[in-house]
């Protein structure tokens, strides 16, 4: 299966990140292409990603699905991208798969007038740009070969409806499940223990080091999100270079190598997850020393999925309840919680994946507090608890 996601100045990269991430997942050959003239494209909260190609190499080819990221400006941007119209009109007129999320539906399918006789959803600052009689309030409105969603706290459900329909029910479980998005009934997203006040007098610093292999998932939802919440994330990468190759191959530009970096102060430092990446991220010295200076000085710090094992390893949850993936939670020695996202005092684990919002939102809550925290999960279409 063949799929295009167009990404342009001001995209999501949430919803970019996932939909490439989700599809590639399930088999799928996805072309990541840039409807701006370079191939380097700054999104809507800073992170910068690499595109395999540009829109013009794409213009003769066929797709089995055409995946529209919202955010703004990019969702103008690929509305006014003419060789993305064609290629996407020609997709409905075919009754191939495509589709939009955020504001996307509204800016773009709706100018093109590829929402017709369909029923369709968006973001809900832009529902006032679509068809009264049309639209609906789901999270995800399969209408024929068009599908839409809400926003980015709804693009994993998104991607997973498109992984049914070109898969079929049983991969797009499989996925999902792989993704962590199955919450029992009854089981808390969030537990806190030893609670200590995380106080910060000034913008808080934030310091996400990333390497090869990294899960960028991980690494966008937790530079996005804790953006939106007005805090200084620098995406600090381990590498020789700013470049990284994540785990599904998606690149993104760091911000600063580690040695730079490192001449800085933060008040908590956060790593992502992948096997391969948080292997990487361990072997750096500089990170390493980084983070036992933090942990010893009362700051904050924290990981998610594989990246909680490497903290094991390096002595750093001596005496903390913590959470990870369940697939490898043998691997650490001490009190395992099966909640989504555990705080113990200045420690914060999450399982990683489909749970890293509610992760990112309760670093935003302990930063800021509740109000806050339900603003940035309104604005994320997430259903906040």
């Amino acid at each position: 299966m063949k799929v295009l996601v167009p990404i342009g100045m001001g995209t999501e990269e949430i919803e970019a990140v996932i939909l490439v991430n989700v599809l590639r997942r399930a088999g799928a050959e996805v072309i990541l292409v840039s409807v701006e003239k370079e191939l380097v494209v700054p999104c809507y909260s800073g992170t910068r990603l690499v595109a395999d190609a540009c829109i013009s190499k794409c213009a003769d080819q066929m797709f089995d699905l055409v995946a529209l990221p919202g955010g703004m400006p990019g969702s103008v941007h690929l509305r006014d991208c003419k060789a993305l119209q064609k290629i996407t009109t020609r997709q409905a007129e075919d009754n191939r798969l495509y589709g939009a999320i955020s504001a996307a539906p509204a800016v773009v399918l709706v100018p093109w007038g590829l929402h017709e006789r369909k029923k369709i959803t968006c973001h809900p600052a832009f529902k006032d740009k679509l068809p009264t009689f049309r639209q609906v309030q789901e999270n995800v409105q399969v209408s024929e070969a068009m599908t839409t969603s809400r926003g980015p706290g709804t693009t994993i459900q998104f991607a997973l409806s498109f992984v049914e329909q070109l898969f079929g029910l049983a991969i797009a479980q499989e996925i999902g499940n792989s993704l962590l998005m199955q919450i029992k009934g009854g089981r808390r997203r969030v537990k806190e223990f030893n609670e200590v006040v995380w106080s910060c007098d000034h913008t808080p610093q934030v310091l996400l080091p990333v390497a090869n292999g990294s899960e960028e998932i991980e690494v966008v939802m937790l530079a996005d999100i804790l953006r939106r919440a007005r805090v200084d994330v620098v995406v600090v990468s381990v590498e020789k270079q700013k470049q990284i190759v994540g785990s599904k191959k998606i690149k993104i530009i760091a911000d600063k190598c580690i040695s730079d970096a490192s001449k800085s102060t933060y008040d908590l430092i956060i790593l992502p997850g992948g096997v391969d990446g948080a292997e990487r991220l361990s072997k750096s010295r500089i990170l390493m020393k980084l983070l036992k200076e933090h942990s010893e000085a009362g700051k904050v710090y924290g990981g998610t999925h594989s990246s909680v094992v490497i903290l094991e390893k390096k002595g750093l949850l001596k005496g903390k309840v913590t959470t990870t993936d369940p697939s490898i939670k043998d691997q650490l020695r001490g009190l395992v919680d099966e909640a989504e996202v555990i705080i113990d005092g200045n420690l914060i684990t999450g399982k990683g994946l489909g749970t890293v919002i509610d992760l990112s939102l309760a670093i935003v809550r302990k930063l800021f507090g509740l109000d806050r925290t339900r603003c940035l999960a309104e604005g994320l279409v997430y259903d906040y608890k």
